[in-house]
């Protein structure tokens, strides 16, 4: 049996916004290098950054019934997160599919499974995080859950917990700390800030961060040149 909750609460939407201008490895840093999903999620075409609420959906393996139930579900600036209950990497979505969530207002699709028609997705500028791409249709047979927690990529996902993307990948938020890795955000990119600066005057890390002591703790050796050892 499948079941469809409604009406989940958003978080905050400055937060939100706030949370899309740091991108994924800053936010990933910022919460203690936590909720980061597969690598293997690749953006369909570059220079997308998106952040918003997810909206997800438990899809059986290649069946993509559910995803048309989830897109009632979605409000204006929704993450779509889509995993399979078992391995498959068939194209579930299609431009056409990518056209009604953009009429819905969607900001993406994360999905850990395949896409398909990438050259109209990208031209009509859809952004979609997917482990493949494949012209294998899907089916609509099966049932599936939409609005309940899941594990997409291997990261645990709940409904409303915010969703971030870019060309570095996707992370998650957890709903409850979004205020707290905004601000946590915020402070690591003042200081990156700092660093950049004092890197393009030319000082070298090795002294900037400190790490010449540690290195000599670990053993590493500085020596000059030997013709005899170290000659071609």
């Amino acid at each position: 049996m499948g079941v469809v909750i409604r009406n989940v609460p958003r978080p905050d939407a400055t937060l939100v916004r706030q949370l899309a201008t740091f991108g994924t490895a800053t936010v990933h840093e910022a919460q203690g290098r936590s909720g980061m999903l597969f690598s293997y999620l690749r953006p369909i075409f570059s220079g997308s950054r998106i952040a918003g609420p997810a909206v997800t959906v438990d899809v059986p393996p290649g069946d993509n019934w559910m995803i048309h139930v989830a897109v009632e579900q979605c409000r204006q600036g929704d993450v779509l997160v889509v995993r399979p209950s078992a391995p498959c990497d068939a194209g579930y979505v299609g431009d056409l599919l990518a056209t009604s969530l953009i009429a819905r207002g969607v900001a993406g699709l994360v999905i850990d499974a395949g896409c398909r028609d990438v050259a109209e997705i990208s031209e009509i500028g859809f952004p979609i995080w997917s482990k493949a791409v494949s012209a294998q249709g899907t089916v609509k047979e099966t049932l599936g859950s939409v609005n309940v927690p899941i594990v997409c990529a291997g990261a645990y996902v709940r409904p409303g917990d915010v969703i971030v993307a870019d060309d570095d990948g996707v992370v998650v938020v957890a709903q409850t700390r979004i205020a707290k890795t905004v601000e946590s955000s915020r402070v690591r990119v003042e200081k990156e800030a700092k660093s950049r600066v004092r890197l393009q005057a030319g000082e070298l890390g090795l002294d900037m961060y400190g790490m010449r002591q540690k290195l000599a703790e670990m053993g590493l050796v500085y020596r000059d040149y030997d013709p005899g050892k170290d000659g071609l």
